[in-house]
């Protein structure tokens, strides 16, 4: 009997690095092919089709390379042979490439992100048992019609909730607000829950020029009008609290809607929700009342991504707060 077939998608990152001895730092080295050969239980497990995409740096993905993936990713899902797609990922904007397709992909197929925290060249190096882990994943009947997964250290995220919340440690990816989905053990897949929202924004644009402001204590207003006058799109500002911005910081947010430009707030609090509960100058009953748009639970990086596909339809501000806030 033939084993089922994955698409496994090599964008580079640490999974794919190993230490090059000129600088003594991890680089870009393996392709998908030696990869494969690191790890060759996979065989084992399903049919690889292995498809090269780049040998990226987590910092050095882009917006319009995640474009890009998005409709090699699409093109894999369509085929009637291919029963889930795998995709190999910098750990430092796996979350935004992960979110990015769980919005603009609508497949009932498994599509899983892992990458790793260790280089190949390292003893410890947790690469495989994510890449096993995934295959896993993507194969399983109990991962299909989830959205985008993210599976890391035997550990299954949905995409929308999911962050890298440690810099340098294994169990780094977390779902703070609403935990994971599930986990694999001994090769078995075991879902908990469903994600908590499932959208889809048919956008094939992203509005790049927006900028994530992040906000502190005595704040003046300068970052905010150097974005209205520079011609930023959007805007998304990691806020204080639930909500709430210095006095000089609300007259900048001020400054940008009176300029037409959307604003999106999110808080810079590692977990929660942004809501306009206080009433003094600059907190979240003002913003509210200026048109501001609060984005739920949606961190700085996740909210950027999705106002940048909303912008990139064409939708307009009432559009947008519906997307965001309903």
């Amino acid at each position: 009997m033939n084993k089922p077939k994955v698409a496994l998608i090599f964008t580079g990152g640490t999974i794919s690095m190993r230490i090059d001895e000129n600088t003594g730092g991890a680089v870009p080295y393996l392709s998908g092919q030696e990869l494969i050969e690191l790890v060759p239980s996979l065989r084992d497990l399903a049919q690889i089709e292995i498809y090269d995409f780049g040998k990226y740096p987590g910092p050095h993905m882009t917006l319009d390379l995640m474009m890009q993936l998005k409709d090699i990713v699409k093109k894999f899902l369509e085929r009637e042979d291919i029963n889930g797609v795998v995709i190999t990922h910098g750990t430092d904007t796996l979350e935004e490439t992960a979110y990015l397709l769980d919005l603009t992909i609508n497949s009932i197929k498994p599509v899983v992100l892992t990458g790793s925290m260790k280089n190949s060249s390292e003893p410890d190096w947790d690469g495989e048992k994510n890449l096993i882990d995934s295959i896993t994943v993507a194969l399983s009947n109990n991962c299909r019609d989830l959205g985008v997964l993210v599976c890391m250290n035997s550990e299954i995220n949905a995409a929308s909730e999911v962050s890298k919340i440690y810099s340098d440690e294994i169990e780094s990816f977390k779902s703070l607000d609403f935990g994971s989905l599930g986990f694999v053990s001994k090769n078995r897949v075991i879902i908990n829950r469903l994600p908590r929202k499932r959208e889809y924004i048919p956008s094939n644009k992203i509005e790049k020029d927006i900028d994530i402001i992040l906000v502190h204590a005595d704040m003046s207003d300068k970052f905010f009008r150097f974005s209205a006058d520079t011609g930023s799109k959007g805007v998304v500002v990691e806020a204080l609290g639930v909500g709430n911005v210095p006095p000089k910081a609300y007259d900048g947010i001020k400054y940008l809607r009176e300029k037409g430009i959307p604003v999106v707030l999110t808080s810079r609090c590692p977990a929660g929700d942004t809501m306009d509960i206080y009433g003094y100058y600059g907190a979240g009953k003002w913003l509210k009342k200026i048109g501001v748009i609060f984005a739920d639970h949606l961190n700085g990086q996740k909210a950027k991504i999705k106002l940048g596909l909303l912008l990139g339809m064409g939708c307009t501000e009432e559009e947008l707060k519906k997307w965001f806030e309903g």
